[in-house]
C-alpha cells in the first residue's frame, strides 16, 4: 500500500494530479475529444441519468467481484483498455501491466503501444493484444503471429475512428520524434513541470515516439506519426476482411467500436467472441450518443451469443454495477488508468483500480447482492428515452 501521501480517494483526484505533474500538451492529448467534445462529456454525464434503488436489510457479508472476459479470469470486471502511446511516464505499459498483475485483471495492449508486447509479457500473463485495420493483409498478420508469439491471450480490433482532429478549444502540438527543435518548442511547458522532466532524465532520456509493436517483418520500428498515416491511408475493412481477421487469430477476438445493435449481429455473424460497445471515449464522431445508452439495444441483439462490453465514461464502481446491469460482462477504461500513471506510475495505475473495486463492492452492499452475476435490469432506473433503440 502506497502510503497517504501518495495515495488518491477518487479517480477525480487522479486527473487533478495529472493535470498538475503533466505538461499542457501531454495532458491535453490524454483529454483528446473532438470538435465540441458533446460526446466526451456526455459519455461520463449519461452514467448521472441512471439511478440506484438501495436495499435496507438482508445486505451480504461479502460480495465476489470476479467474472472472465474471453475465457480469461479477472477479479473484478475492470478492463484496462489499450491505449497509445503512454508517454505520461517513462515506464509506460510495463507500469500498466504490473499494477494489472498485481489487480489480477486483463490489460490490452495496443498496436501503438511505446513498450513493445514482449515486455508486458514479461510482467503479466493476462493480455489481450490490440490491432487496427492498417497495412497489407500480410503485415497484419505478420503483427498478430508477433503478439500471439508474446502470449497474447486474446484480439481487439479497434473500429471505432474517423480520423476527425478538430477541436474547438485547440489541439496541442506532438512531434514526429523527440529530438533538440521539439524540446526546445516544448520548454516552456517543461520547466513548469521538473517532476515530469526528472522521471525521464533518470529513465535515460525523452520519449522516443516511436511504436515498436508496429514494427514490419524487417523489424524496422515506425514513429508515431508514420504508423498512424499507415493505418489512414488503409482502405477501411469490410466484414468479409474482418472475418478474415477472426479467422487468421485462430482464437477469441473482440470486435471494439460497436454502438449499433446491426453491427452487433454482423460482429457476432463473422465470428467476433466479444464486442466493446464504444465510441472511442468521444475521440471519434463527434454527437454519438453515450455507449452506455448504446448497450441495453446490443446487449438485446447478441448478449446470449457475444459478451459484450462497455468503454466509455466509467469514472466509479457504481458506473461499473449500471453498466453490469444492463447487460455488459465487463467494463474497459482508458483515461483514468492514464490520470493514474502520470500520478503515481503503477501504483496510481493500482489505486485507480482498487478505488474501481471498493466502489463495486459497496454498491452491491447497497443494493443487497452477493455477486456482480445477480445484477439486472431491475436494479437500476433508467429515463423513457434513455436508451437508444434497435436499428433494424
Amino acid at each position: 500500500m502506497a502510503s497517504t501521501r501518495t495515495w488518491f480517494e477518487s479517480v477525480a483526484e487522479a486527473e487533478r494530479r495529472a493535470r498538475r505533474r503533466l505538461p499542457s500538451s501531454v495532458f491535453q492529448a490524454i483529454r483528446a475529444g473532438v470538435e465540441a467534445g458533446t460526446t466526451l462529456s456526455e459519455n461520463v454525464a449519461a452514467f448521472s441519468r441512471l439511478e440506484l434503488l438501495p436495499a435496507i436489510a438482508g445486505q451480504p457479508s461479502s460480495r465476489a467481484l470476479s467474472t472472465e472476459v474471453m475465457g480469461v479470469p479477472a477479479s473484478l470486471p475492470v478492463l484496462l483498455s489499450p491505449t497509445g502511446v503512454q508517454a505520461v511516464h517513462p515506464d509506460g505499459e510495463v507500469a500498466v501491466a504490473s499494477a494489472a498483475r498485481d489487480a489480477d485483471t486483463i490489460m490490452g495492449v495496443s498496436a501503438f503501444a511505446s513498450s513493445p508486447v514482449e515486455a508486458v509479457a514479461e510482467v503479466t500473463s493476462k493480455f489481450f493484444f490490440q490491432t487496427y485495420w492498417s497495412g497489407s493483409r500480410s503485415l497484419i498478420a505478420h503483427r498478430l503471429d508477433r503478439a500471439k508469439s508474446a502470449g497474447a491471450l486474446g484480439l481487439i480490433v479497434t473500429l471505432d475512428w474517423c480520423f476527425d482532429f478538430r477541436r474547438d478549444w485547440g489541439s496541442p502540438w506532438i512531434p514526429r520524434r523527440m529530438d533538440g527543435n521539439a524540446i526546445l518548442r516544448y520548454m516552456p511547458e517543461l520547466l513548469a513541470r521538473p517532476g515530469y522532466v526528472q522521471r525521464y532524465v533518470r529513465a535515460g532520456g525523452p520519449p522516443s515516439l516511436g511504436v515498436p509493436n508496429m514494427a514490419d517483418e524487417r523489424g524496422e520500428v515506425p514513429a508515431f506519426f508514420d504508423a498512424f498515416e499507415e493505418w489512414m491511408h488503409t482502405p477501411p475493412p469490410s466484414w468479409e476482411d474482418l472475418a478474415w481477421l477472426c479467422s487468421q487469430w485462430q482464437g477469441p477476438v473482440m470486435l471494439k467500436g460497436i454502438t449499433r445493435a446491426s453491427d452487433a449481429r454482423k460482429a457476432r455473424d463473422v465470428g467476433a467472441t466479444a464486442i466493446s460497445v464504444s465510441n472511442h471515449g468521444g475521440n471519434n464522431l463527434d454527437s454519438t450518443p453515450a455507449t452506455i445508452r448504446c448497450l441495453p439495444a446490443i446487449v438485446a441483439a447478441v448478449g446470449d451469443e457475444v459478451e459484450v462490453l462497455l468503454d466509455g465514461g466509467v469514472r466509479r464502481g457504481s458506473d461499473v454495477v449500471k453498466a453490469l446491469a444492463l447487460g455488459a460482462r465487463a467494463v474497459m477504461i482508458g483515461r483514468p488508468y492514464l490520470w493514474g500513471l502520470a500520478a503515481s506510475g503503477s501504483v496510481g495505475v493500482a489505486n485507480v483500480v482498487e478505488i474501481l473495486r471498493a466502489g463495486i463492492s459497496e454498491t452491491l452492499y447497497a443494493l443487497g447482492k452477493d455477486s456482480v452475476h445477480d445484477l439486472g435490469r431491475a436494479d437500476v432506473l433508467m429515463p423513457d428515452s434513455f436508451a437508444i433503440g434497435d436499428d433494424e
